[in-house]
């Protein structure tokens, strides 16, 4: 596989300090692990993958490495949406939890995914804390709801027994916790057990990078503190670690989301998964925005859940999410993801399809070799015909959606032409073109088509 040639196998098993995904030193909008850069590209059918009994997890690790995929996203989550998932905390004979107390088998589970995942070079982007879980129906069978546990009382708490409104409102007492927002001592020193337990297991391995929230609305002091906690623990450990929060805005220009992207000191690198609500040009146009923001100080930027599905409730279709991983990958994001269904493709033919052609396009010029191509470079171009990465003077990479044709500004001479299918995960035909100063190019039929053209 193609992915043999990108990350060293069984990375993840006692990770020392040289083997921990970090910025690229020669191009820090890309990861290296080991030293060496790799572009990370994935799809799970599961936000908590390490929940799933063993057969599946293996069968699905196994499936996503076939097609070239080495990146999944962890919620850290326990709410039961399939019915096998566990709390992390002890339940006593009166079915009340102690929350002192841990339940082996949530951690024998963790363990086992991040050795599983390191064992297959595929990296995991954990997220700690996911707002989905402490609200609506997901509340009253938790273990921090106040009559579910021996610890503290709702008086001592401030917790109410109900939290029926969408969690993006924001109005959890779970997420006021820390000493800047309300100081719940109370709840803050489980929170804080819970993460050093996590830690406890994660920083052990180095193909780990850390996300504090699922697209949160909450204060920005949350997460800082989190954030802070976590590296403080970490450096303790002598064990490195990349953390990024992922805020809810749909627009990525929102003031919201500048408090990841203007603070390298806190945030080492960015994701930008709610750009994915976002089609055609826009989608382009604000991920080369969020781009440009990063280019004095550069830092990876990540998009872990590409939605786009037909039949979602967001209305996006499954040539949404197929887009929206290719032009992120060609605006030069240093990782990409489909979504789990029904909002994204998860891992299916489709989505494995675009893995395949991503790594195809990956033999013949690595990503972290292109930048972005400006408006100029394609000409005769409708809007949302097609999108392009170049490394200037030497190669020209277009994503074509619909078919279509452009001509590219090239150097005069030789190039050589190879048609990738995207809707298969294959190449196609190859080509010689003569260039004076303009390439012609047109996809072979209607579909996704990414063309890589190469002087010689």
């Amino acid at each position: 596989m193609v992915l043999a040639t990108l990350v060293p196998a069984g990375m993840g098993v006692a990770a020392g300090q040289a083997a921990r995904i970090r910025p690229w030193a020669s191009n820090p909008f890309y990861w290296e692990y080991g030293g060496r850069p790799v572009f990370l590209a994935g799809a799970s059918d599961d936000d908590n993958l390490f929940q799933w009994p063993d057969a599946e997890l293996a069968a699905q690790l196994d499936r996503l490495a076939r097609a070239g995929g080495n990146y999944v996203r962890n919620t850290m989550s326990d709410r039961k949406d399939r019915g096998w998932e566990e709390y992390p905390f002890l339940r006593l004979a009166s079915g009340k939890y102690d929350l002192n107390q841990w339940n082996p088998e949530y951690w024998r589970r963790f363990e086992r995914f991040l050795r599983w995942t390191g064992e297959r070079g595929i990296f995991v982007q954990i997220e700690v804390w996911d707002r989905f879980d402490y609200s609506r129906e997901f509340w009253p069978p938790h273990p921090y709801r106040p009559e579910n546990n021996i610890n503290y009382s709702y008086e001592e708490s401030g917790f109410s027994a109900q939290y029926p409104q969408h969690p993006g409102q924001n109005r959890q007492p779970f997420f006021f916790t820390t000493p800047k927002q309300r100081n719940n001592t109370a709840v803050l020193p489980y929170q804080q057990r819970f993460v050093e337990k996590l830690l406890s297991y994660s920083l052990r391995h180095g193909h780990v990078l850390y996300t504090i929230d699922n697209e949160t609305s909450g204060e920005e002091e949350w997460s800082r503190y989190w954030a802070e906690f976590i590296r403080e623990r970490a450096a303790r450990a002598g064990a490195p670690v990349m953390i990024t929060e992922m805020w809810d805005d749909w627009n990525v220009r929102a003031a919201r989301h500048r408090r990841t992207l203007d603070h390298p000191e806190l945030y080492d690198f960015v994701d930008m998964s709610q750009n994915n609500h976002n089609s055609g040009d826009l989608h382009w146009y604000n991920a080369l925005w969020v781009r440009s923001l990063l280019l004095e100080r550069p830092r990876p930027i990540n998009t872990v859940k590409t939605y786009g599905a037909d039949g979602n409730r967001f209305g996006h279709t499954d040539q949404d999410g197929v887009e929206r991983v290719i032009r992120h990958a060609l605006a030069g994001f240093a990782a990409v993801r489909f979504h789990r269904p029904p909002s994204g493709l998860g891992l299916s033919p489709r989505s494995e399809a675009v893995l395949r052609a991503l790594r195809l396009v990956e033999s013949s010029i690595r990503f972290w070799e292109l930048e972005p191509a400006p408006p100029a470079l394609l000409s005769s171009r409708e809007e949302a015909e097609a999108w392009a990465a170049y490394a200037p003077g030497r190669a020209v990479v277009i994503y074509f959606p619909r078919g279509g044709a452009v001509e590219v500004q090239a150097p005069a001479g030789e190039w050589k032409v190879k048609w990738i299918d995207a809707d298969r995960g294959q190449t196609g035909a190859e080509s010689r073109l003569t260039s004076h100063g303009l390439l012609e190019l047109a996809a072979p039929s209607k579909g996704n088509w990414i063309a890589v053209a190469l002087r010689e």
